[in-house]
């Protein structure tokens, strides 16, 4: 039976119900989980746009606008308030990736605000008594798998850089809203609820997330963060220096040392040490535009960069969305992308990387692979030999890398652009808090297995390492200035989720919204993993004819992008989330 029909059936049609976080046969666990689909129009603006996942948070964002902000003073009022309103995803005590476009300039760079490993961490932080990896909440929930925040020196980066009102400003709306009180969420209340076991069994989580008979806060509650309120307020007098030295800090190092359990190795001169790297944007070309993002110790850029490169030679326009071909196609380059990703992707100052694993001849090489009727076979979806400076032997780790993430796209009056990707790893991070906000469990992205056969792998745990991430916060540039920006969450998913978000803009014409809407089909390790509830399903035989072994499941993505163009601004907001893009 052929399943080539009108792009109209793809689109989402039924409501998901928010499923239990389940852990894996893999030992591994599902990203934060979706919420009921709920399906948005496309939104137009002339000069300024804010697309994010709390309508609290994106209003802050272009309320900032609306007074004259930059998209970098928006950052840090859009940030603080996720921090309070979506706390599960993204925080103060979490870690982020920033792609920038200046419009004085038009140059586009990237900051890294990644967590990093402890001084005291060693390549074993994650193995257990026996010398085997332990499992994964058994590592996530305590201190041990805490990394010393990046969020509020980047915010405070950024904003020095690029920043126009006054930094205690930006922070006002988010203590006003602490302090005050706001509604939780359908989606927050959910999270709660689907954590049980985890989140109730810390003393600090149980305390804030639970009403006084152990419920789950319900859906409407009004919730009151002081503790939070007090640490933005230190931080709006003290900057991110009160953060990273002084009371907060100090509360930080005690909740990751001193859990009973699963004690962490965070010192106050890891805080105090912290710093925020401005990297050079790695940049790939697509059908005569420019996909840039950010590299190590993120995959998120490269691999997308491969996945497009290799697809390139492919008329995707011509097969469109509606051709199981076309997710041959796609598929079988996200394989071959990540097989790269699993062998060479680190943190470079670290580890040395391959020179060419965007370079065209290689990504040819590669995209021959794909030229064939069926499914590329499994013993030839390998890492390949991207040129080297000097070749290094690489070994593939055992990384979880599921996190609960977020991300926001800003656009402001002057051309700025602003796409930040977020995150506390998995869902409420380590489940300890300090200062009224969730600790990142972010050193789980670390491989747990140090090395293999006696060699090292290349992602291990290591003193003030950052470990490889998936998030991927893109600007694409077209004739030098900027075209789209998108990003999105969902662990190692993220970079699939952007890529064909983008062959959904570029080759099949869709807008901002439409394509963010886009049932997912995955594939990343052979398997095609089909988005549970959509026409995606309907995909599954013609796949399985072309020799993929399918999985239908739920896949929440968390896109937020915004198209650019002289005609204005088009946003879009993923269906699967509470988000919302909004503008003037």
């Amino acid at each position: 039976m052929s399943y080539r029909r009108a792009f109209g059936s793809l689109l989402l049609a039924a409501t998901l119900a928010t499923p239990a976080l389940a852990q894996q046969a893999t030992d591994a666990v599902a990203p934060e989980a979706p919420s009921a689909i709920a399906e948005k129009p496309a939104v137009h603006a002339r000069t300024q746009m804010v697309a994010a996942a709390n309508p609290l948070a994106a209003e802050a964002g272009l309320d900032v606008l609306r007074a004259g902000g930059s998209a970098a003073d928006a950052v840090v009022a859009v940030q603080a308030v996720l921090g309070l309103v979506e706390p599960q995803s993204s925080g103060l005590g979490g870690g982020a990736f920033l792609t920038w476009y200046d419009a004085q300039t038009g140059q586009v760079t990237t900051f890294d605000g990644r967590e990093t490993a402890p001084e005291a961490a060693t390549p074993e932080l994650f193995l257990g008594a026996d010398g085997k990896p332990l499992g994964f909440f058994e590592a996530v929930v305590g201190g041990r798998s805490v990394g010393v925040p990046g969020v509020p020196r980047l915010l405070e980066t950024v904003h020095a850089r690029y920043g126009k009102q006054p930094w205690a400003s930006l922070l006002q709306p988010a203590i006003d809203l602490a302090e005050k009180g706001f509604a939780v969420s359908p989606r927050l209340h959910a999270m709660i609820e689907d954590d049980a076991g985890r989140l109730d069994t810390q003393p600090a989580t149980r305390a804030y997330f639970y009403d006084t008979a152990g419920a789950p806060l319900a859906a409407g509650t009004v919730l009151r963060n002081a503790k939070y309120a007090e640490s933005l307020r230190a931080i709006a007098a003290g900057g991110a220096d009160a953060f990273y030295k002084g009371a907060i800090a100090e509360q930080i190092v005690a909740a990751v040392n001193g859990h009973p359990t699963n004690p962490g190795r965070l010192s106050l001169a890891d805080l105090a040490a912290y710093d925020v790297k401005e990297r050079p944007a790695v940049c790939a070309p697509y059908r005569g535009l420019s996909v840039c993002g950010m590299g190590p110790p993120s995959s998120g850029a490269l691999t997308i960069g491969q996945i497009l490169g290799m697809v390139e030679p492919f008329d995707l326009a011509t097969l469109g969305p509606d051709d199981p071909e076309s997710w041959r196609i796609i598929g079988d380059a996200s394989r071959l992308a990540f097989a790269d990703r699993e062998r060479y992707i680190a943190d470079s100052d670290f580890v040395s990387m391959p020179k060419g694993m965007l370079d065209p001849d290689y990504l040819e090489a590669r995209a021959a692979l794909i030229r064939r009727p069926t499914a590329t076979p499994d013993d030839l979806v390998t890492a390949g030999e991207p040129p080297w400076d000097k070749a290094e032997l690489r070994l593939d780790g055992l990384v979880f890398d599921m996190p609960a993430t977020t991300h926001f796209t800003i656009v402001d009056a002057q051309g700025n652009v602003a796409s930040m990707t977020s995150s506390v790893e998995n869902a409420f991070g380590s489940r300890q808090m300090a200062g009224g906000f969730i600790l990142n469990n972010q050193l789980t992205d670390f491989s747990f297995a140090p090395e293999k056969a006696g060699m090292a792998v290349a992602n291990r745990v290591e003193p003030k390492k950052r470990p490889r991430s998936s998030m991927a916060p893109t600007i694409v540039l077209g004739g030098g200035k900027p075209v789209y920006a998108l990003g999105s969450p969902g662990g190692s998913s993220i970079i699939p989720y952007v890529a064909t978000t983008l062959i959904g803009l570029v080759d099949w014409k869709l807008d901002m919204q439409a394509a963010a809407s886009m049932p997912h089909m995955v594939n990343r390790f052979g398997t095609y993993e089909l988005e549970a509830g959509t026409k995606a399903e309907q995909f599954a035989p013609d796949l399985e004819a072309l020799g993929y072994k399918t999985k239908v499941g739920d896949l929440n993505s968390g896109l937020h992008g915004i198209a650019i163009s002289a005609g204005g601004l088009v946003g879009g907001a993923d269906p699967r989330r509470e988000g919302v893009a909004i503008g003037d």
